[in-house]
């Protein structure tokens, strides 16, 4: 799958982030534009702005944020190892996501999770005792 842009050439940032499988809907994509997830060249962008070559993707999703440049342009959905040619994640970033990953790995580590679920009896105590 190819898709061929000249220069100065801009495909709508939701389209853009659906294609390269950031979100797995464009109205999906469209949300996260709007609610302040997704920032273009470190500014807040509508649905409608146009990404370019060379333009630079802050893409906020749940804890995980990704810092990426985008090499080339598409409008349709294809398979993701041509998504993954649509954008280039910057080092920074790779690194953050692996340090954030560590620590919330980190962070539940200690969690061991209880055999069976409290019966009747466990549940009435336990609401007994946080009522005190």
């Amino acid at each position: 799958m190819s898709v061929h842009y000249a220069d100065g050439e801009q495909v709508r940032v939701d389209k853009w982030l659906w294609a390269a499988r950031f979100f797995k809907t464009r109205s999906l994509a469209a949300k996260a534009v709007s609610g302040g997830k997704v920032h273009l060249n470190h500014g807040r962008v509508k649905a409608a702005k146009g990404v370019r070559v060379g333009d630079c993707l802050t893409i906020t999703r749940q804890h995980i944020e990704w810092v990426i440049d985008v090499v080339a342009l598409a409008e349709k959905r294809g398979p993701a190892a041509f998504a993954q040619t649509l954008y280039v994640e910057r080092p920074e970033s790779l690194a953050h996501r692996e340090q954030t990953r560590e620590s919330r790995k980190f962070a539940h580590a200690g969690h061991v999770q209880p055999p069976q679920r409290p019966s009747k009896r466990d549940r009435r105590l336990i609401r007994e005792f946080t009522r005190k």
